[in-house]
């Protein structure tokens, strides 16, 4: 698979950036059209130790989704997330699975999301997400224990990656291993990866922007083991 690269941004001019080309994607759990495999992992209060995970067996392209909860949009019995060692796509899903891009306000937590392992000059290896949006990370966080300090008009200008309890996180280059899930101050779920919670950023337009890129000194594309691009 390829996507687009994203041309040198100018970090003193804030010059909106995209990319023109794209590396591949690395995938690690198998071919396309491979049944999944992954883990459960529990979701963490923000600040706790993450609990333990226990392996999840593979799930079928054709499987549905758990039901949900009486009165609410989330499955019911279910506040794990299901990491998935293969893409979206591999296994059966079409769209973003609720996912939006740029300034969009996302008005609820999407069903899955994907995270995909993406190289380029100016970032290095970095995640975009299904909608091929530069994923970030915050250096006031913490990934030991994983904890949100982005909150409130924050969290406004760098939306969290959030899911709802029980949906799957599909990966493309990404150990799941790598990958946890910390419940925000306002009760969602937001996703981590090395420990490090995962936002986007919303002055990015469209696909491939990356102008979140070193802003405030502390705000960098996120690498696929929490990892942050400091080019």
């Amino acid at each position: 698979m390829t996507l687009p690269l994203p041309s040198r941004s100018n970090s003193a001019t804030r010059k909106p950036v995209r990319r023109a080309v794209v590396a591949s994607v690395l995938v690690l759990c198998g071919l396309a059209g491979a049944s999944a495999c992954g883990k459960s992992i529990q979701i963490t209060d923000s600040g706790d130790k993450p609990a333990a995970s226990s392996p999840a067996a593979p799930a079928p392209a054709s499987s549905t989704p758990p039901p949900a909860a009486a009165g609410g949009g989330q499955p019911a019995g279910n506040s794990a997330l299901q990491v998935v060692d293969s893409t979206a796509a591999q296994n059966g899903k079409t769209g973003t699975g609720g996912t939006v891009i740029g300034a969009a306000i996302q008005e609820t937590p999407p069903k899955w999301v994907q995270f995909s392992a993406v190289q380029s000059p100016d970032l290095g290896t970095h995640l975009i997400n299904v909608n091929q949006a530069t994923l970030y990370r915050f250096d006031k966080d913490t990934a030991k224990p994983s904890a949100s300090n982005c909150n409130d008009d924050c969290a406004a200008t760098w939306p969290p990656v959030t899911i709802v309890e029980g949906g799957n996180v599909y990966l493309a280059g990404v150990d799941p291993k790598q990958v946890g899930a910390v419940r925000r101050q306002d009760g969602q779920v937001q996703v981590t990866v090395g420990g490090w919670p995962v936002y986007r950023y919303s002055g990015d337009n469209g696909p491939g922007d990356a102008n979140g890129q070193g802003i405030g000194g502390t705000w960098f594309a996120v690498g696929p083991t929490g990892e942050k691009s400091a080019q």
